[in-house]
């Protein structure tokens, strides 16, 4: 009978090696890859880069995209083994990982589940007791693999029963890719990414954002972590939080991703980022957005600025530049 086996798929190399060793050792194998406003492909874009599903592809197996939502960002919320340097809850995001890995492996009666993992590659989550904990709390005692450093760790029970052959599995561990770009070689894996930037929770740049929305928003929604990857961000007051955009660009996403309820804002009379004005928008909250989003324009002090509101029934209102540098640095998230 041939066995199965999930794969926790990145698109990385680690990933697709982990699932080649168990190609050639004849387990059938099915890939899950994450998605989530940190990390992860899009499910319906096509970036026309290499991706966890070009790699699905070449492996030519079949590929489950799970798009995380709010249940995912409670966890992220209050991990209950806590952060790394920044945000990031690397043990127990592996361990949100692997409970869906094996939902799908129940669901599919595949017998297993694989990971890329490589012992001592990452300080939190590839350490040799953090490994163990992931595989408790995921619930896959025995049935989680991570072939890339199998010889390194106990016997899990493919390699008991003879399911997969231990000894054709490789013995690496650390932080170089030099074991595996030499297996990749072997192994006929001529396409793959290079390494680049991962998961944004651990930029310890962006963990302000993320702290300051888990601060103030009951109800986590994966758009705000959306938006955090566009523009400056300023919080105006527990309620309202202000989007400036950089460049052109941004400024168009800006307008096209407003919503129902929220205030887009530029000033009329010269070049001008968009600010989005996410929140209650009363006078009050209108004046300190307009002096933000004019610190970045060549408006001058001595004559007031017509700020447009840009929506339905567009309307103007009059704003002064007068916010230094030092002002506009208070309310930076």
């Amino acid at each position: 009978m041939q066995r199965k086996a999930i794969a926790l798929f990145s698109g990385g190399l680690d990933s697709t090696l982990a699932i080649r060793l168990m190609q050639v050792q004849g387990i059938d194998v099915r890939a899950i890859h994450f998605t989530s406003p940190f990390f992860g492909v899009s499910p319906d874009t096509d970036s026309g880069k290499y991706d966890a599903r070009r790699g699905a592809e070449l492996l030519g197996v079949p590929l489950t995209i799970c798009n995380l939502g709010e249940e995912y960002l409670e966890m992220l919320r209050n991990p209950r083994h806590g952060y790394g340097k920044a945000v990031n809850p690397c043990i127990d995001c592996h361990a949100y990982f692997l409970k869906k890995a094996r939902e799908l492996m129940i669901e599919t009666s595949a017998d297993f589940v694989i990971t890329g993992e490589v012992l001592g590659q990452r300080p939190m989550s590839q350490r040799r007791d953090a490994l163990r904990v992931v595989e408790v709390d995921c619930g896959l005692e025995g049935l989680l693999l991570r072939p890339l450093s199998a010889r390194f760790l106990p016997p899990t029970r493919p390699e008991i029963e003879g399911w997969i052959d231990r000894e054709k599995l490789p013995a690496i561990k650390g932080r170089s890719r030099k074991d595996q770009i030499r297996l990749a070689a072997e192994l006929g894996v001529t396409e793959y990414p290079n390494p680049a930037g991962g998961c944004l929770l651990t930029e310890v740049s962006y963990a302000s954002k993320v702290r300051d929305i888990f601060s103030h928003s009951p109800k986590l929604n994966p758009r705000d972590f959306r938006l955090l990857r566009v523009g400056r961000h300023f919080r105006l007051d527990s309620g309202t939080r202000l989007i400036v955009g950089r460049d052109e660009e941004e400024n168009t996403l800006l307008q096209m991703h407003a919503q129902a309820g929220e205030t887009v804002l530029r000033w009329e009379d010269g070049g001008s980022p968009t600010g989005l004005l996410l929140g209650a928008a009363d006078d009050a909250t209108l004046q300190t957005a307009g002096r933000i989003v004019l610190r970045y324009t060549k408006a001058t002090r001595e004559e007031p600025a017509r700020m447009r509101v840009i929506g339905s029934g567009d309307y103007f209102f009059t704003c002064s530049n007068e916010f230094s540098a030092q002002d506009v640095e208070r309310f930076r998230i």
